[in-house]
């Protein structure tokens, strides 16, 4: 479904322990525009759960540069406070009817 990475990020000559994952969604290219609408609206929706600290959806770069992935539709950031709160999230009822209704708009799991 998702390429996760789980990103450390230097700040202030110190380690964040915040808990970043940044998911790469690739969308199956059959998809309606009523079908991407509903993809959109599902991640959007994700933005509602309460252990998500920094939240941040886009489309690949419109640049042309070799170092610009562009592989991918969409790119979801989340940031938690912690593991727990990803724990959290990962079975929260808004991520979880996200993944019932847009389970077959991803064409491959990575």
């Amino acid at each position: 479904m998702f390429k996760q990475l789980k990103n450390i990020i230097l700040g202030q000559n110190k380690i964040s322990k915040l808990c970043r994952i940044q998911n790469l969604c690739m969308l199956s290219i059959e998809l309606s525009n009523t079908d991407i609408q509903t993809f959109e609206q599902g991640l959007l929706a994700l933005k509602g759960i309460e252990t998500i600290t920094e939240f941040n959806v886009g489309k690949p770069a419109s640049t042309d540069r070799p170092v610009i992935d562009r592989s991918y539709s969409y790119c979801l950031l989340t940031v938690f406070a912690d593991a727990k709160g990803h724990d959290v999230y990962q079975t929260h009822p808004l991520h979880l009817k996200f993944l019932e209704n847009c389970k077959t708009m991803w064409e491959k799991d990575s």
